[in-house]
């Protein structure tokens, strides 16, 4: 079987240059099959579909972030070209297109994958879960840090995207579809567009996100309003017909003493 590995194009010299120093990163760096071993955990943990340890290699992301810490320590190095052109052999390879320069913390999870973009001052904390379709991304409008910091324990739902140089806190949700443009604070469930904070800390889990991945059972903030709009009419409504019936027997009381004085 042949090992399939990124070329980096550029000439014979480049390539030389670019073999002797990936293969000196390879030997510094855990194999693939112990890394993706070490992932069992984190996957058995978040995805009740791993029914055998072997079903690690099928996961698109165990590759993807394999390669991807390769590619960030050539990145850091200052090996930019050939980091990113392993970057974009992956995203090829797997439809997850990390940047190398990303900063990713332990306990990682993408389940499925296909279509996540990952930007390159993004920064990831620990035992962070996201979802297919999840961009993690710039504005347009920024230089310097321009990419989200999603902290530890966060979900990020399916399509959801991350937007601009924003802080995502601590054991936080956000909903599938949702755009986030604003910071997050710490134990918040977010959904909608523009993403809205609809539950903090009264509604916080005690156990880590990591153990509660329901997608489905998130307030919908359309459906809120509707309701609020519904209750402040109905109560509007209850105090005109206070108030009319309030002058309704203020005008009988006045007709009776009219009646009485003409007697």
């Amino acid at each position: 079987m042949v090992r399939e590995e990124p070329h980096c194009g550029g000439g014979k010299e480049a390539e030389l240059s670019a073999s002797l120093l990936y293969g000196r990163l390879r030997g510094k760096t855990m194999g693939f099959r112990k890394f993706a071993k070490s992932q069992y955990d984190t996957i058995k943990m978040r995805d009740p579909a791993l029914k055998e340890e072997r079903e690690v290699f099928l996961y698109p992301y165990v590759k993807a972030l394999y390669w991807y810490r390769i590619a960030h320590k050539l990145y850091k190095k200052g090996h930019f070209y050939i980091a990113r052109k392993i970057s974009q052999w992956m995203a090829r390879k797997t439809g997850i297109e990390i940047h190398p320069g990303a900063q990713i913390g332990e306990g990682f999870f993408i389940d499925h994958g296909h279509g996540v973009v990952i930007g390159e001052t993004t920064i990831i904390g620990n035992n962070v879960t996201l979802y297919q379709g999840v961009t993690l991304g710039g504005t347009g409008h920024e230089t310097g840090k321009r990419h989200p910091t999603i902290e530890d324990n966060v979900m990020v739902s399916s399509g959801a995207k991350v937007l601009g140089s924003i802080t995502i806190g601590e054991n936080s949700k956000i909903g599938a579809g949702s755009v986030v443009v604003k910071d997050v604070p710490p134990n918040s469930t977010v959904v909608g567009v523009p993403g809205k904070v609809i539950k903090r800390d009264g509604e916080r889990v005690h156990q880590i996100q990591s153990f509660d991945l329901n997608q489905i059972d998130l307030p919908d903030p359309v459906e809120m309003d509707i309701e609020k709009l519904a209750k402040e009419n109905a109560e509007l409504r209850q105090a005109l017909q206070t108030f009319i019936d309030h002058c309704l027997k203020n005008e009988k009381q006045r007709k009776e003493k009219e009646d009485n004085e003409n007697l």
